[in-house]
């Protein structure tokens, strides 16, 4: 996935009336959408520094397969959802980005491999901001994403994790936007 300069996300987000905070984070899920892979892209901006990481905005197969929810597994559609995260623990284990404020969310219930679109729910899910294997970068999703969104090198997320916390916001605003609406502009 082509990564995109400050220009053209900001570009982006006057187009479709999202605000540009001074720091904040920004996932675009890739048009490719290939099936339980790192193939996403999230930025940090702090100001007009930019930093990119590769991770994934979709559930992993696993889930995808075996819903923890009855109604399929949840895929983030994407927004912008302001002052949405803190900086808590994952699962009570480490330092993440965690959800508290609501968010909406496709069920994706057809069992197969590929994250769809499907009805649109609203709520607190736990969609976390967090990393996958701890020890060395992931290269597939699997059980590291119900819905959250995993950086797949635990490097990357210390870095994005370390400038979250200097940037000593008490919440974090998250916009998801779709690589086919970028390369539309």
């Amino acid at each position: 996935m082509k990564q995109r300069t400050v220009l053209e996300l900001r570009a982006s987000f006057k187009s479709l009336g999202y605000v540009w905070p001074s720091f904040h984070i920004i996932g675009v899920r890739s048009s490719e959408n290939r099936p339980n892979s790192f193939d996403d892209l999230i930025y940090v901006i702090d100001g007009e520094k930019v930093s990119c990481y590769p991770c994934t905005t979709d559930p992993g197969s696993y889930w995808l397969r075996n819903p923890m929810n009855i109604e399929g597994t949840a895929v983030l559609v994407p927004g912008q959802y302001i002052d949405t995260w803190a900086i808590g623990l994952h699962r009570g284990k480490y330092k993440a980005l965690r959800q508290l404020r609501e968010v909406s969310v496709y069920r994706d219930n057809d069992r197969d491999n590929i994250a769809e679109k499907g009805e649109i729910q609203r709520g607190l899910f736990g969609i976390n901001i967090h990393r996958a294997n701890e020890i060395s970068s992931s290269v597939l999703v699997e059980k590291w994403s119900a819905g959250c969104q995993v950086m797949s090198s635990p490097n990357d997320f210390k870095e994005f994790l370390s400038k979250c916390i200097s940037s000593k916001l008490p919440m974090f605003t998250y916009t998801l936007l779709e690589e086919s609406y970028l390369e539309s502009l």
